[in-house]
């Protein structure tokens, strides 16, 4: 399909495109998923285009409205795994053990529903005047993501430079878990907006020595966009 040329914004160079044509390049996303993933979800193409973030319930995506942009590192362990291998692990798993497994993930749908939840209440102007509130709505989410390790991790997902990863962080007040996956990839770790500078370079270091790379980011960023340099 004929694509138009992408809109400027008012934040300097960055440009993006109208809606139609997102759902024409989320399209496409969702087919180069579909190669490497076999059966993907399509989260990850639809959150990439249209940034933001995403509810997946019961197939369906959805736009999340008011979600606070949530500092992050991102820290990628470089261990290769493969998606579909680890899904079918997950789909055995629950296959041979249905009474058990079938708990752990409705245990982990309630985790996603609950930091929904948190999310659009830090992302809320009213609750950003509240610092008691902010702090303990911080305090659920980094529960949350302990526990939804801990769960990932009985599924079959987990592996040893993931866990190293959540065993340094922890070192420092901080809470990781895995996002993807799983099965090495990529790790999360939630950045409070009053940790400090001096933490967060520690803990850089320590993964980098661990020949970990390791981004400073943030969850809730805009999508797709086309970057130029002036002239």
């Amino acid at each position: 399909e004929v694509m138009s040329r992408p809109q400027g914004s008012d934040h300097g160079n960055d440009a993006t495109w109208p809606r139609e044509d997102l759902e024409v390049l989320n399209a496409w996303a969702f087919q180069g998923e579909r190669l490497i993933h076999g059966n993907p979800s399509g989260i990850d193409n639809s959150v990439s285009t249209f940034g933001g973030a995403i509810s997946f319930k019961s197939g369906k995506i959805s736009a999340l409205e008011s979600i606070a942009r949530l500092k992050i590192l991102l820290v990628n362990t470089k261990v290769p795994r493969s998606t579909k291998v680890l899904v079918q692990g997950v789909r055995d798993r629950n296959n041979r053990l249905p009474t058990i497994i079938e708990p752990l993930l409705n245990s982990i749908e309630e985790i996603s529903c609950t930091c929904e939840r948190v999310l659009q209440e830090l992302g809320s102007s009213a609750v950003d005047m509240q610092e008691n509130t902010q702090g303990q709505n911080y305090s659920i989410l980094e529960e949350l993501v302990d526990i939804n390790q801990s769960l990932l991790n009985a599924l079959g997902v987990g592996h040893p430079s993931l866990d190293q990863v959540c065993s340094i962080t922890a070192r420092h007040g901080l809470h990781s878990k895995l996002t993807g996956a799983g099965g090495g990839g990529c790790a999360l770790v939630v950045i409070r907006p009053d940790t400090a500078a001096e933490v967060i370079d520690a803990v850089k270091k320590e993964l980098l020595d661990c020949g970990f790379d390791v981004w400073e980011t943030c969850i809730g960023a805009t999508g797709v966009s086309q970057q130029s340099q002036p002239e």
